[in-house]
C-alpha cells in the first residue's frame, strides 16, 4: 500500500482523483484491511495545513485527539478525552471520529458549538453543515465555530463492547441581540439529537421548551441526565 501525504489542497484533490483512500489514524480501518485486503493507495491529511489547525474557533480533521487542548472550548476538550484509551487518542483523528466512526463522540460537541464543516469535493473545498458531512461521508478538512459563553460535556460510564453510553453536550451562545441561546445535543445509542432554545425564563422554562422538541422523545433516564446537565450549565 502506498501512503500519500499531500501538503496542499490541490495535491489532495489529485490523490482522490487517482483513487487514494482517505485515512486518519487508521484505527477504524486497519482490522478491516487486514481481513479484506489493503488498498493500493491511501492518503493522510496530516501534512495539510488546513487539516492540522488547533485554534480557539477552528479544529482540523487530521488533528489527533490527544492534541485537543485548552485552545478549544471545554465541550470539545472533554469529548476528546472521553474517547477510548490513551493509545487510541494518540492515533485517532477528529475527522475519523466525526465521519468514520459509528459512535461519533465529538459530534454532539461540534453540534452544540453550531460548527460548520469544510470538506473537500471534486471541485475543491467548500463549507457545509455537519448533518451533510455525516450523511454523505465527505472528506472533512476541518470545523469552525463561534466561541460560546460556556459549554459542558457528560458521558455516562459504559462497558467495553457494550451499547454506546449516553452523551449529553451543552453550550450557551450569545444570540446577537443581547440574549442567550442554549444548544444541546444528545447521543442516545447511535442516534444524535440536537436542539436550541432561548435562555430566558429560568431553567424550568428552558427545560419545558426542550421537552417540546426532538429531545423530548428521549427515554426518561436520558431526559433526567439532560435536565441535570442543563441545570448545571445554567448555573
Amino acid at each position: 500500500m502506498l501512503l500519500r501525504l499531500p501538503t496542499s489542497v490541490s495535491a489532495a484533490q489529485e490523490c482522490l482523483a487517482e483513487g487514494a483512500v482517505p485515512i486518519g489514524g487508521a484505527t477504524l480501518v486497519w482490522a478491516l484491511w487486514q481481513r479484506d485486503g489493503f488498498p493500493e493507495q491511501a492518503m493522510s491529511l496530516r501534512g495539510l495545513p488546513e487539516a492540522t489547525v488547533v485554534e480557539p474557533e477552528a479544529l482540523g480533521a487530521a488533528v489527533v485527539l490527544n492534541e485537543i487542548d485548552d485552545r478549544v472550548p471545554e465541550v470539545l476538550r472533554r469529548a476528546a478525552r472521553s474517547v477510548g484509551t490513551g493509545a487510541v487518542r494518540r492515533t485517532a483523528t477528529v475527522g475519523g471520529n466525526i465521519v468514520g466512526s459509528t459512535l461519533r463522540c465529538l459530534l454532539p460537541a461540534a453540534l452544540v458549538l453550531d460548527a460548520r464543516a469544510t470538506v473537500l469535493g471534486s471541485d475543491g473545498p467548500y463549507e457545509t453543515d455537519l448533518a451533510e458531512v455525516v450523511a454523505k461521508r465527505h472528506l472533512l478538512l476541518g470545523i469552525r465555530w463561534r466561541t460560546p459563553i460556556s459549554s459542558g460535556y457528560h458521558k455516562e460510564p459504559g462497558d467495553a463492547g457494550g451499547p454506546p453510553p449516553l452523551v449529553v453536550a451543552t453550550a450557551v451562545h450569545a444570540d446577537g441581540r443581547g440574549g442567550r441561546v442554549l444548544r444541546v445535543a444528545v447521543r442516545d445509542g447511535y442516534e444524535v439529537l440536537s436542539d436550541a432554545v432561548p435562555c430566558d425564563g429560568g431553567a424550568d422554562r428552558i427545560l419545558e421548551a426542550l421537552e417540546r422538541g426532538d429531545v423530548g422523545a428521549l427515554p426518561a433516564p436520558a431526559r433526567d441526565v439532560l435536565r441535570r446537565q442543563v441545570a448545571g450549565g445554567l448555573g
